[in-house]
């Protein structure tokens, strides 16, 4: 047992008139010993449910994410044609509307951005469609690559994903717990807004309640971010509804965005079998229209506007239909097919 974690652990866990939140350093110590092992499966289990119960504060997840940056994979600044953008989108996926998430990837990339996701299979508590499975379906195997791989990928592609369990695997032994206790603790909320990479970078990050929009906004300046993206996506991912206005916030400028005023709006496409949905993807991909269509060119239009391929955002979902059109999008897929070689297949 870790006397150290059990005095952090009762400091959190007291209740709800005398508990006290951790000190930035304290988060980061018990993250240390959560990722270690040092805590007893009993401690770790307490913790993460307790400090659910409690609300992280902006402070407890900077000193969290420093431990991650401590004991977690860092990809080195690499040379990439501008800030390297990186979406966190929660790791238990999706299990209600459809994912965009992987085109929206490629489309930025085939327009000249560097871009990183980051993720692993199924996960609890929701066991939804995670990325990496359709990274798959469509031909692109992402575990088993080393960290420098990833980099040299993103030089190359402008393309990299970090897969938890190959990547972190400290931080993916925690995946038990988290079924264990049958709720998401303050870990999950790591996984939006964790940024592995020793470079400029911009962070888009999705959420589903306002009040983490706020102490995410509050970790940001904590950490020295400055810039950055929070989504109010659906299903705390950072893809844009359609039937409802879609609110970001980029560094304390508020957006709102319409998929109404551009002839995209409609209901959300519910989540079918994943054959289903890669055969659409596909079809996106060859350019013919499909029931993905209007969601696709709705994120992939918005995205290739702000971060700054198209003047407008009329004109961004000009762009995105002329890149799947022109199969340059699909190009790119043959690209990370060709170069995506994981050393154990």
């Amino acid at each position: 047992m870790s006397h150290e974690f059990r005095e952090l652990l009762k400091k959190i866990g007291s209740g709800t008139h005398t508990h006290k939140d951790l000190t930035r350093a304290e988060a980061a110590t018990a993250t240390r010993l959560l990722l270690t092992g040092e805590a007893t499966p009993a401690q770790i289990g307490a913790f993460l449910i307790a400090h659910r119960i409690k609300r992280p504060t902006a402070e407890e997840l900077a000193g969290m994410l420093d431990a991650y940056e401590e004991y977690g994979p860092l990809l080195p600044k690499r040379d990439l044609p501008g800030p390297l953008i990186i979406f966190g989108h929660p790791y238990d996926g999706r299990s209600r509307t459809a994912p965009v998430g992987v085109l929206v990837a490629l489309l930025l990339a085939t327009a000249g951005s560097a871009v990183l996701l980051h993720g692993s299979g199924l996960c609890p508590t929701k066991y939804g469609l995670p990325l990496e499975a359709l990274w798959r379906g469509l031909g692109v195997e992402w575990r088993g690559l080393s960290l420098e791989r990833v980099g040299q990928l993103l030089e190359q592609t402008g393309l990299g994903f970090l897969y938890l369990p190959d990547c972190f695997p400290q931080a993916q032994a925690l995946m038990d717990y988290r079924d264990q206790i049958g709720k998401r603790p303050p870990l999950a909320t790591l996984e939006l807004v964790w940024a592995p990479y020793d470079g400029p970078f911009h962070l888009i990050a999705g959420y589903v309640h306002p009040p983490t929009e706020a102490t995410m906004v509050q970790l940001f300046a904590l950490r020295g971010i400055p810039t950055f993206t929070t989504v109010k996506g659906l299903e705390g991912s950072c893809d844009l509804p359609r039937d409802r206005t879609a609110i970001l916030n980029h560094a304390g400028k508020r957006l709102l965005l319409k998929a109404h005023d551009y002839a995209l709006a409609g209901s959300e496409i519910p989540l079918g079998s994943p054959e289903d949905l890669i055969r659409q993807m596909q079809h996106m991909l060859a350019g013919q229209p499909c029931e993905l269509t209007p969601a696709a060119l709705w994120n992939g239009g918005s995205y290739l506007w702000h971060l700054g391929h198209a003047p407008s955002l009329e004109e961004g979902i000009q762009l995105a239909r002329e890149l799947f059109c022109s199969g340059r999008v699909m190009d790119k897929v043959r690209q990370l097919t060709h170069l995506v070689q994981p050393s154990y297949l």
